[in-house]
């Protein structure tokens, strides 16, 4: 096997043409990838048919995400454990929205990203328990009027909820990793934009009438954030029938294209055209060898078909890897940079996440160049393998992701079966069952997750190497 690896990458490093190949790799995806992220300006970003508005800065919450947090507190301030117990007696508004919300919370305090928990009555979706903009927790279903209830036990918060007031039912706990011995409690509003993905004309606002408060004043309000976009009526009233508080804004993760915080798959835009300069060195590596009649001078020396193919997909797959490494990890710095130069905000990511979607990616060229590879033993020739690997591979990526237009329904399914699925591999930001959006595909957003998609990708080429390998062993050279 030693002397079939020597031959294959002595094969692919004298042909001019596979080396030029190889090098356009990394330069694409570079070139494209930085010209991608150079026409991404604060305030201006793609957008499905129309541009949607970017922002320049963003909160950071506990876990380094990118978060919103606007909402209206009307709060005091809490030293050690304690609680906070009050009946949520109505909850309206203007365009009140699924995850429109007020309740209670407890927060280290009123700087926006700071750690919290809070217990509240949504728009849609009944009690919920979230904290750290990322956490939730559901509890029973219903309409005001509902009795809400924290408590603060060190670092541990407990929510509770009852229909009566006598009779609790805890909906969810957290720990909240360094809150302060004096942190802010209080109740809250907020209402998120009604489209998220679109600029709108009025800001919904949400209304939250409370009873019953269990802590004495004095207490004082606080607008946590800006207004969204227009100005609303935000604010508390006290009197004799207890609160009055109204609010806009969210207090969530930020989810593109809302608030869009640049994810690092911008910088990688020009991948799809790294993986066609791939798939044509791949299929080529084989198919030249029937065009110029080498096939019969190869198996002759090598009569064992399998180890001969498995020994191309090995050289070819580690070449295409490693140039594939190197144009991401130049692309991802060099757009990042770009972003940066031009007032964006890049959404915060781990180490481990910025190698996954590195590595990934190179991995992704190294699988679509085997798969050509396949191809190229199966059809024999180039125009035909390359043809039906920019068809699989390719063509679904442009109609999915880089169609605005395309229907969610169809972009999905082509992202679920088709070898498109492994771009997924770039996927950074999650999807929140708390964060009201559209997850297009055209905003980086995958059905499967980023390991899923790649094995979809990983079944395709092995599908087709098998392929390759009965027929590579039946038919004449």
């Amino acid at each position: 096997m030693r002397n079939l690896l020597r031959a294959e990458w002595t094969k692919l490093r004298t042909v001019r043409g596979w080396v030029i190949g190889m090098l356009l790799i990394p330069l694409v995806t570079v070139l494209l990838g930085a010209l991608t992220a150079s026409g991404n300006q604060c305030g201006i970003g793609p957008g499905p048919g129309l541009p949607v508005e970017l922002a320049c800065t963003s909160p950071i919450g506990p876990g380094g995400q990118a978060v919103q947090d606007q909402f209206y507190f009307v709060h005091q301030s809490l030293t050690g454990n304690g609680s906070l117990t009050v009946e949520l007696t109505s909850l309206t508004g203007t365009e009140l929205q699924p995850w429109s919300k007020a309740g209670i919370m407890i927060k280290a305090s009123t700087r926006q990203g700071a750690a919290y928990a809070a217990m509240m009555l949504t728009g849609s979706h009944g009690i919920q328990f979230q904290y750290d903009f990322t956490g939730d927790a559901a509890g029973p279903a219903g309409t005001a009027p509902r009795w809400l209830r924290l408590v603060r036990t060190g670092d541990v918060i407990t929510g509770y909820a009852s229909a009566d007031g006598a009779r609790w039912a805890e909906v969810g706990a957290a720990t909240l990793a360094g809150l302060p011995s004096t942190a802010q409690v209080g109740m809250f509003a907020a209402s998120p934009m009604a489209a998220q993905n679109s600029r709108a004309d009025s800001t919904p606002v949400a209304t939250g009438t409370f009873d019953h408060v269990s802590l004495p004043g004095p207490w004082r309000g606080t607008y946590v954030g800006q207004p969204r976009l227009v100005p609303a009526p935000a604010g508390y009233q006290q009197d004799d029938a207890g609160f009055t508080v109204t609010g806009n804004g969210d207090i969530a993760p930020v989810v593109p294209p809302a608030g869009t915080a640049a994810p690092i798959s911008w910088t990688l835009d020009g991948a799809f055209a790294g993986v066609i300069a791939a798939i044509v060195v791949g299929a080529m590596f084989m198919t030249a060898e029937y065009r110029h009649d080498l096939i019969r001078v190869t198996l002759a020396a090598s009569p064992n078909r399998g180890r001969v193919l498995a020994a191309k997909a090995i050289v070819l797959g580690a070449v295409t890897f490693v140039a594939g490494l190197i144009g991401a990890g130049v692309a991802v710095p060099v757009g990042e940079h770009l972003l940066r130069h031009n007032g964006n905000f890049i959404a915060p990511l781990s180490l481990i996440t910025e190698l996954r979607v590195v590595a990934g990616t190179a991995a992704v060229f190294a699988l679509a160049a085997v798969l050509a590879l396949a191809l190229g033993t199966v059809l024999r020739t180039s125009a035909a393998a390359v043809s039906v690997a920019i068809t699989a591979v390719i063509l679904p990526y442009l109609l999915a992701v880089a169609t605005p237009a395309m229907p969610v329904a169809i972009a999905d399914w082509l992202l679920r079966v088709t070898p498109t699925a492994a771009f997924a591999i770039q996927q950074t930001i999650p999807q929140y069952p708390q964060v009201a959006n559209t997850y297009y595909p055209f905003f980086g957003f995958y059905p499967l997750p980023p390991l899923a998609g790649f094995a979809v990708l990983c079944a395709w080429t092995a599908a087709a190497l098998g392929l390759a390998t009965y027929l590579l062993r039946r038919r004449d050279a």
